[in-house]
C-alpha cells in the first residue's frame, strides 16, 4: 500500500462475502436450485414466493456446507444454532422479511492465514436465503424470483485487514476452499460469490491506540477480485479527500462504477437494530451432537492448507505449493500426487507441472513416460549458467521483485530459462543455479 494513496491515513477493511452453496434444492423449499439459464419465474413455489400458509423447511445440505466452510476457517461450530427473521424492506423478497441468522449462527470465531503472514479474523459464518433478481428497463422494474430463496452462506470478518492485498488474498483463498471442499463453484460471473468491503481510514495515532474510526462505508456486490481492488482504491481516494477537508465521511452503502472508477451512494448503512431481528417462529432451533460434528471434520485432509503443508514437507517451495493448489487447482494437485507416488521427486514434479506447458495436457503416466524418454536433458551447469546470466540480464525487474520477497518471480525466471533452452535444461538443476545467482 503506497503512502501516495493513503497519505497520513491508515486503512482498515472488514469483509462480508456471500457464497451460494451448491445444493439440489433451495434453502427452505423443494424448488430446483439449478437456476442458471432458466426461464424467469419457473423455479418458484408458494414457500419461496412468500404466499400465506406456506412454511419453511431448512435444507440440511445447505446447513452442512455452511458448517464445512466454518470448519475450514477454524471456526467454533455452535451445537445449538437457530434462524432469525430480519425485517427490512426487501422489494425482491415478497414476504417482507428475510430468514437469516443473528445471535446463534452456525459458526463463530475463526481465522485464515494469509500469504503475508497476517491472519484474517473471522467473526461468523451464517446461513440465510437469497433475494430475487431485479431488472430495470424503460422505467419499469421486472423481478425474476428464481433466485429468491436460494441458500446463501455469509462469511463476515472483523475489521482486520490493513492492506488491499491482504483483503484480496483472503477472498481468493476463500474461493479456493469453497471449490476444494465442493461447497460451491464460487463462480463470480454467475453471482455465486459476491464481495462486500467495509472501508474506513484512521490516523496513525488511532492505529497505535487500536481505535477504529466512528464510521465505515460498505461497498456492496463486487463481482471480481480486480474490481474489488479498484473499488477499495477509489473509496480510499474519496474518503481521504473528505477527511483532509476536516469533514467526516458518511456511514453508508455504496456501489462501484467500474466505468467511471468511482463509488456511488446507494443508501444509509443500517445497524443490527434497524433489522428488528427476532427468532424465526416457524423453524425450531438446530441441535448438533458430537458424532455429527466429528463426521464433518473428516474433510480436514482435503483443505488447501493441508495439501500445501504436505507438499512443502516433501520439498516443494512455498510459492510452488501456492501455485499448484490455489492457482492451478485440484486436477493438477491430483496429478502431482500421482507423479510423486510413481517415484518422481516432489520438487521436480512441481517444477514440471508449473513450467512445462508442453506436458500440461498429459496425464500423470504420460508425463512420467515423457520424462523417462528425455535422455538429452542438459545438466551441465556451465551451459545452463550461460543462459541464466542472459535471462537475468534481460529481466532485471523480476530479479528485483524476487529480492523484495516476491517468490513468484523465481518461477517466472525459471520458465524463461526453460524457454530459452527449448525445455532441454534439467529444471531442478536450473532452479538451484538461479537461486545461487540471486543469492550473490
Amino acid at each position: 500500500m503506497t503512502e501516495e494513496l493513503l497519505g497520513k491515513y491508515k486503512l482498515v477493511v472488514g469483509m462480508e462475502v456471500h457464497v451460494q452453496p451448491k445444493t439440489e434444492q433451495k434453502m427452505f423449499c423443494g424448488c430446483d436450485a439449478n437456476i442458471w439459464g432458466a426461464e424467469p419465474n419457473t423455479h418458484t413455489c408458494p414457500t419461496c414466493l412468500g404466499l400465506p400458509g406456506a412454511l419453511p423447511v431448512p435444507n440440511l445440505e445447505g446447513v452442512k456446507k455452511a458448517q464445512l466452510l466454518g470448519l475450514a476457517l477454524n471456526c467454533n461450530l455452535n451445537t445449538d444454532a437457530r434462524f432469525d427473521r430480519k425485517h427490512y424492506f426487501y422489494p425482491d423478497l415478497p414476504k417482507g422479511y428475510q430468514i437469516s441468522q443473528y445471535k446463534q449462527p452456525l459458526c463463530e470465531n475463526g481465522s485464515l492465514l494469509l500469504e503475508s503472514g497476517d491472519t484474517a479474523d473471522i467473526e461468523r459464518v451464517h446461513l440465510e436465503e437469497d433475494v430475487a433478481k431485479s431488472f430495470h428497463e424503460a422505467g419499469k422494474t421486472l423481478v425474476d424470483f428464481n433466485k429468491s430463496g436460494l441458500p446463501l452462506i455469509e462469511v463476515v470478518t472483523r475489521p482486520c485487514f490493513r492492506s488491499i492485498e491482504d483483503a484480496v488474498d483472503y477472498c481468493k483463498k476463500l474461493q479456493v476452499i469453497c471449490r476444494y471442499l465442493g461447497i460451491s463453484e464460487a463462480d463470480m460471473e454467475k453471482g455465486q460469490m459476491r464481495l462486500e468491503a467495509n472501508i474506513s481510514l484512521r490516523t496513525a495515532e488511532m492505529e497505535k491506540k487500536d481505535e477504529l474510526s466512528p464510521y465505515k462505508v460498505e461497498v456492496k456486490n463486487i463481482n471480481s477480485f480486480k474490481y474489488m481492488e479498484k473499488a477499495v482504491r477509489a473509496e480510499i481516494v474519496r474518503q481521504r479527500e473528505i477527511l483532509e477537508k476536516g469533514e467526516m465521511p458518511k456511514q453508508e452503502n455504496r456501489g462501484y462504477d467500474e466505468f467511471k472508477n468511482i463509488t456511488v451512494a446507494q443508501r444509509d448503512k443500517e445497524e443490527a437494530s434497524d433489522y428488528r431481528y427476532f427468532p424465526e417462529p416457524d423453524i425450531p432451533p438446530m441441535v448438533f451432537d458430537d458424532k455429527y460434528i466429528n463426521e464433518l471434520r473428516a474433510v480436514e485432509g482435503s483443505l488447501p492448507r493441508s495439501l500445501r503443508r504436505e507438499m512443502e514437507e516433501k520439498g516443494v517451495t512455498k510459492e510452488q505449493s501456492r501455485i499448484l493448489v490455489e492457482v492451478m487447482g485440484l486436477p493438477v494437485v491430483e496429478k502431482f500426487g500421482k507423479l510423486v507416488d510413481g517415484g518422481l521427486d516432489a520438487s521436480k514434479a512441481a517444477t514440471v507441472l508449473i513450467n512445462r506447458k508442453d506436458l500440461f495436457e498429459l496425464d500423470a503416466s504420460e508425463i512420467s513416460e515423457k520424462l523417462k524418454g528425455e535422455d538429452d536433458k542438459v545438466s551441465d551447469a556451465r551451459e545452463i549458467n550461460k543462459v541464466i546470466e542472459s535471462v537475468l540480464e534481460k529481466n532485471q525487474s523480476a530479479v528485483s521483485d524476487f529480492k523484495n520477497g516476491k517468490e513468484s518471480a523465481l518461477q517466472f525466471l525459471l520458465g524463461s530459462v526453460m524457454r530459452e533452452m527449448k525445455g532441454k535444461a534439467d529444471p531442478v538443476i536450473a532452479l538451484d543455479l538461479i537461486k545461487e545467482f540471486l543469492s550473490k
